[in-house]
């Protein structure tokens, strides 16, 4: 096998041009969407340059911003998406080169952007003159309810729309794919060929091979059957366990967040529940003001069984309670 495009490999990006309605020019894979943000960092930041991202968000994507030397400016995450007044706020002094959203199942919040929502981001991008980078990998993976249209769906000229074949397929595949202005993307490739003059083909291939033999469609129903008692499972444990507790109740997706009662912090939590066998991640990393996060805790629920589920709440609210 020859090199091949920056872009990725051609009959794979013709799969995902026609699912966007999109040309192949389009679009651009990658070794996971990770990656992409990388790219995009070194196509579009720098010193002197801001970025918007919810706050709470991913916290690989803060590390990559504040890499390529951006001003990491938060907006706060409700229930039902960023709080707009905030984002209004932001936007009387900051034109960010992107706003980071994950409007789906959010990471690390578990929240889902609401139709009106989404209208109103779209409106201000194109009144603002910014990106949405859209970043939806748990897009397919809802359980309860209707799916929405994705900010690419509502406006692709202010839209770039990330997603990739890690949660559907499997994690050591690593392709993902951005969606989006062509000029832009021809921009990203010129930095991919500079990294590594193509991606992984072979992983593309496999990729390609999946959707074109039919396989993907009943993977993705196979991952709802699988993780929608596991989201069942954690919100009853928690009604059970932690009745009253504060916490975002997901659609979809890997994670559900929970707010910690007055007084405990992710850290102090995370020290007293390792001695009940639990390990947590400490809130404070997904926000770009780590102090907004000392009552944060992300609670992924797909890789346990139900029963683990229960007993991992049933100890954590067994060590909120020592902690209160």
């Amino acid at each position: 096998m020859q090199y091949g495009k920056s872009q990725g490999l051609l009959p794979l990006r013709e799969v995902l041009a026609e699912q966007y309605g999109v040309e192949a020019e389009q679009v651009l894979l990658s070794n996971g969407s990770l990656q992409i943000i990388d790219f995009l960092g070194h196509a579009m930041l720098g010193q002197g340059t801001t970025v918007f991202v919810e706050s709470p968000t991913y916290d690989r994507t803060l590390t990559l911003c504040r890499r390529h030397k951006a001003q990491v400016i938060g907006i706060p995450l409700e229930p039902d998406g960023p709080d707009l007044k905030a984002l209004e706020m932001a936007l009387m002094n900051h034109r960010p080169a992107f706003f980071y959203v994950i409007p789906d199942f959010q990471n690390p919040a578990g929240a889902t952007t609401s139709l009106a929502k989404r209208q109103r981001l779209v409106e201000l991008a194109r009144e603002h003159g910014f990106w949405l980078l859209e970043d939806a990998p748990y897009r397919p993976l809802r359980y309860r309810g209707e799916q929405l249209p994705s900010l690419f769906d509502l406006a692709p000229d202010h839209t770039m729309h990330m997603s990739s074949y890690t949660k559907q397929i499997a994690p050591g595949i690593r392709v993902g794919y951005i969606v989006g202005d062509d000029a832009l993307l021809t921009k990203v490739a010129k930095v991919a060929e500079d990294t590594y003059i193509t991606p992984n083909l072979i992983g593309e291939g496999v990729v390609y091979e999946f959707i074109r033999r039919g396989w993907l469609e009943p993977q993705l129903a196979a991952l709802r059957a699988l993780y929608g008692p596991r989201l069942e499972a954690i919100t009853q444990a928690l009604r059970t366990h932690l009745p009253h507790a504060e916490w975002i109740e997901p659609d979809g997706g890997f994670f559900l967040s929970v707010t910690l009662p007055q007084g405990i912090t992710s850290e102090t939590l995370g020290a007293e529940a390792a001695t009940r066998g639990l390990v947590l991640s400490d809130g404070r990393g997904f926000f770009p003001n780590p102090a907004d996060g000392n009552r944060f805790l992300r609670l992924p629920f797909c890789a346990l069984t139900e029963s683990e589920i229960n007993e991992g709440v049933r100890r954590l609210a067994a060590t909120v309670e020592a902690l209160v």
